[in-house]
């Protein structure tokens, strides 16, 4: 079974549009805070602090599936889809306070040496901490 994350967040008022609702962008922002948790998680930070390979986002997109009201608070769920040899797809699913699904989203992130400027292997010490 692969890892998975969860985290909850506090509806900003600021984040609504004229409608009334959260705006579509705030929901970038909220799979980020889940793609940063998974990757803390599996120690992508941290291989960044000490040898300056972490990641770089490829691809992201968003179904919305549901709107979402302030007040309240947004659940996401973060998950593995695929791993390749140098990336990994995370699917946020996104649920309100009454548990229905709001949006889900997706992130392919590919593992990248900052010093060589160029893709890497994903290491096994990662991957195991994905439980894939």
């Amino acid at each position: 079974m692969s890892l998975e994350t969860n985290i909850s967040l506090r509806i900003d008022w600021s984040e609504l549009d004229v409608f009334g609702h959260v705006n579509n962008v705030a929901f970038n922002k909220y799979a980020q805070a889940s793609r940063l948790n998974y990757v803390d998680t599996i120690g992508l930070m941290e291989l960044y602090k000490t040898q300056n390979i972490g990641f770089m986002v490829a691809e992201t997109n968003c179904q919305f599936k549901k709107e979402l009201l302030f007040p309240g608070n947004i659940h996401i769920q973060t998950k593995i889809e695929f791993v390749k040899n140098t990336s990994f797809c995370l699917v946020h699913i996104m649920t309100n306070d009454n548990g229905e699904l709001v949006a889900i989203a997706k992130d392919v992130l590919v593992v990248f040496d900052f010093i060589k400027k160029e893709k890497e292997l994903i290491p096994y010490f990662v991957k195991e901490k994905m439980k894939i």
